[in-house]
Parts: C-alpha cells; sequence; structure tokens
C-alpha cells in the first residue's frame, strides 16, 4: 500500500519538478502522464529506436504546433504520420494569423462574415483558403515542369517545405523542418483537405500530374523493415494512428507507446482503442512499454515534452 501524496507547487518549480510529484498523487491521469513521461525518455534514450509521431490536424490551429516544429526541428523524431490538414494549418501560418474565439460563438454570424470556426480557434477565409492557393500552385507548376508526374506525398511536402526557404516566419513551420532535416512526413489520405484540394485543382488541367500513394508506403515499408526497434508518439486517432501501428505490426509491433486520446473505449473505435488492444493484434510487443493517457493534448504534451526536454 503506497500513500498519497499531495503535491507542493513551489516559486520556480520546473516541469519536470511538477511532474515527477505525479507520481505520488496516485490519481488520476497525473500518474499516467508521470508514467507516459518515463516511457517517451526511455525510448528517446534508446539509440536503436526508430521513433514515429503521428497526430491528427486540428491542434495545429494552436500554440501546439510550435511543440511539433519542435520535435521536428531539433531531430526528435525520425519520421510524422498525419493527416492532410497539418500542412493546411502549418503552410498558411507562415504567412497568415489564427485568432482566439470561443465554442459558444454565433456560427450564423461567423459564416456571413467568411470567418471559420475550429473549436476555439478563428480563421479568417483568406487566411487559409486563398493563401493555400497563391503559395501551393507555383509550387506544383515548378515541379511539373520539371517533368515531376507522380510524387509521394513525402516528396511533395518536402518540396512545399523547400519553397519556405527565403520566407521570414519559415522556422514556424514543421513542413520546412521536416524539409531541412529530411524527415519525412506521410498523409495517407491526401485529398482530405485543402493542400490536397489544391493538388486536385492542378489535375483539372494536368490530368498526368498525381499522388503516388504506394511511393508512400513503400518508402514506410523500408523505414520499419530497416529499425531494429520502433516507439511512436501517437496523438488522437483516426488514420494517423492506425497507420502508424498498421506498419509497426510489420516489425513484430512497437516497443515503446504513448497515446494521448479523448476518445472512449466501449464504441469500438481506433480512436479510443487503448495501447493494450494493439498487443492483440501484434501492433504492440507483449512486453511494450506502454500507455493510454486520457486528456486534451494541447495541455498535455507541452508539459510532457517541457519535462522530457529537462532530462534529456
Amino acid at each position: 500500500m503506497i500513500p498519497v501524496k499531495d503535491i507542493e507547487l513551489k516559486k520556480g518549480q520546473s516541469a519536470n519538478d511538477l511532474v515527477k510529484q505525479f507520481y505520488g498523487a496516485g490519481g488520476f491521469s497525473a500518474k499516467k502522464v508521470a508514467d507516459g513521461v518515463d516511457i517517451l525518455e526511455t525510448m528517446f534514450k534508446d539509440k536503436g529506436c526508430k521513433r514515429m509521431l503521428s497526430l491528427p490536424a486540428a491542434p495545429i490551429s494552436t500554440g501546439m504546433r510550435g511543440v511539433v516544429k519542435d520535435l521536428v526541428k531539433n531531430k526528435m523524431v525520425d519520421c510524422v504520420i498525419t493527416t492532410c490538414g497539418l500542412l493546411d494549418h502549418d503552410f498558411a501560418r507562415v504567412w497568415k494569423d489564427y485568432f482566439h474565439g470561443d465554442f459558444a460563438m454565433d456560427d450564423v454570424e461567423l459564416h456571413k462574415k467568411g470567418v471559420y470556426r475550429l473549436g476555439n480557434i478563428l480563421i479568417p477565409k483568406d487566411n487559409y483558403g486563398s493563401i493555400l492557393e497563391d503559395k501551393i500552385q507555383p509550387v506544383i507548376e515548378k515541379l511539373y515542369a520539371k517533368g515531376v508526374r507522380n510524387i509521394s506525398t513525402k516528396d511533395f511536402i518536402w518540396a512545399l517545405g523547400e519553397s519556405l526557404e527565403k520566407e521570414k516566419n519559415r522556422e514556424s513551420s514543421i513542413i520546412y523542418w521536416a524539409w531541412k532535416n529530411k524527415i519525412p512526413i506521410f498523409v495517407p489520405g491526401p485529398t482530405d483537405g485543402a493542400v490536397g484540394s489544391q493538388v486536385w485543382l492542378f489535375y483539372q488541367k494536368h490530368s498526368d500530374f498525381k499522388f503516388d500513394i504506394l511511393a508512400d508506403e513503400q518508402e514506410l515499408a523500408s523505414f520499419v523493415f530497416d529499425a531494429q526497434k520502433m516507439g511512436a508518439l501517437m496523438i488522437g486517432g483516426g488514420i494517423s494512428k492506425h497507420h502508424t501501428i498498421w506498419w509497426a505490426q510489420f516489425n513484430k509491433g512497437l516497443e515503446y507507446a504513448v497515446y494521448i486520446t479523448t476518445a472512449v473505449e466501449w464504441d469500438g473505435s481506433l480512436s479510443g482503442a487503448q495501447t493494450r488492444e494493439a498487443i492483440s493484434w501484434g501492433k504492440l510487443k507483449e512486453k511494450a512499454k506502454h500507455i493510454t493517457i486520457e486528456g486534451e493534448a494541447t495541455i498535455l504534451l507541452p508539459l510532457m515534452i517541457a519535462a522530457l526536454l529537462e532530462r534529456l
């Protein structure tokens, strides 16, 4: 029987000092956060481990974009699997701002004013659709002029990153650092977002220009088969999470897995599926170090990575 200890807050306390107290606090998700940081520390210190990051798009509309950018900039992950919207929000925000809003705002009024609401984030139309068209079409045209007709999402994303080389705010971009550090970003569903729609738009007059999804799968296969061990930090579920654990099964499963989710498991959804369920599929090893942390990533991820950076 281990007694529960109160958390003591002190002036000048670091993120790691706080997280360490979560062990003694006993409950509820706090202890899971502490265990999650421990697993991440072990994973990042394991030199033989390839590290995967999976996440959906929506958090990139928030300040959490900076945390993900730092993971890529500092080469803390070896590949990223995500959705098209991450490209949309990351690329648009190089030039245009998103704004604070509220979940309870009048959506009819916002629509009349030409403002999109993503949760409590506000995105003026011109800061999303127009800017993406203005900046992405020249990149596609340049690729086409070079003779490119079939391109993987990884190579297309690197081309977007390279196009930012002379932009003032380039270093704020996840895509830019992925290109700079040659860290692959894979988007299994590339047409489910504004960037993919720009490729479709170009396709209307150049039907020989296409995404080569299987080229991405081939690169993922090489990534997985060459790995001695694999670990993953997974934010949210959906296609990004599933693609990560799906490929992991072909190398005997993940050695480490930290999963942050707000979804429940009793509806049978992949987003709600706990990491332990993946063991039955061989997507996690039977003796894997793993944890599912129930909570919202824009709160938990900055805290966990800040604590992790102090340890590393």
